[in-house]
């Protein structure tokens, strides 16, 4: 099993030390993904960034998890599941959509369940989706901005869900209760 540190505040970078202030100062912690990041100060911005754009795309905030956690569950993430749970709790989203997603299990909302297909599809596809994908995906409700919204948080969640399979990144404690697995 590899890992890789997790860095605070003072073994950081010196470019990386501002970044995860602001990590403090907007979550109350460092989670430990931005810890892990910190030894890269690019890459650390870089996913602060992303995640500051996905938050403002198209998507409102049952559309946010549905595309992260579609992610995070096909890519088997035992980081990012139990926080975007916890995220999801903070956000207000229905228990009842982050159950699905964790168990993989439908959508009852079908417009959901159409973003959480077409998601799965670009990931499984790694992009190669059919006319027939996105028609669907049209036919829902969703247009060219949602495909491209999409790829941009599939951005975002590649950068994590990658980082925490190679340093088996530490479940922060405040996520803990949330734990998963594939």
């Amino acid at each position: 099993m590899t890992t890789l540190k997790v860095h605070n505040i003072e073994s950081a970078p010196e470019e990386s030390k501002p970044l995860l202030e602001g990590s403090q100062k907007s979550f109350g912690m460092i989670p430990g993904l931005h810890g892990v990041l910190a030894a890269s100060p690019q890459l650390l911005k870089a996913y602060q960034q992303l995640h500051e754009l996905f938050m403002n795309s198209s998507f409102n905030t049952d559309e946010l998890t549905v595309v992260w956690q579609t992610i995070n569950v096909e890519h088997g993430c035992h980081y990012c599941v139990p926080a975007h749970t916890g995220i999801a709790k903070m956000m207000k989203v229905d228990d009842a959509i982050t159950e699905a997603l964790r168990n993989e299990t439908p959508l009852a909302d079908s417009k959901l369940e159409a973003l959480r297909t077409f998601t799965l599809s670009l990931v499984r596809n790694r992009g190669n989706v059919s006319q027939e994908d996105l028609d669907t995906f049209y036919a829902a409700g969703y247009g060219e901005q949602q495909v491209l919204d999409i790829i941009l948080g599939l951005s975002q969640k590649v950068i994590s869900n990658y980082t925490n399979h190679i340093a088996n990144t530490p479940v922060d404690a405040a996520f803990e209760k949330f734990a998963w697995k594939k």
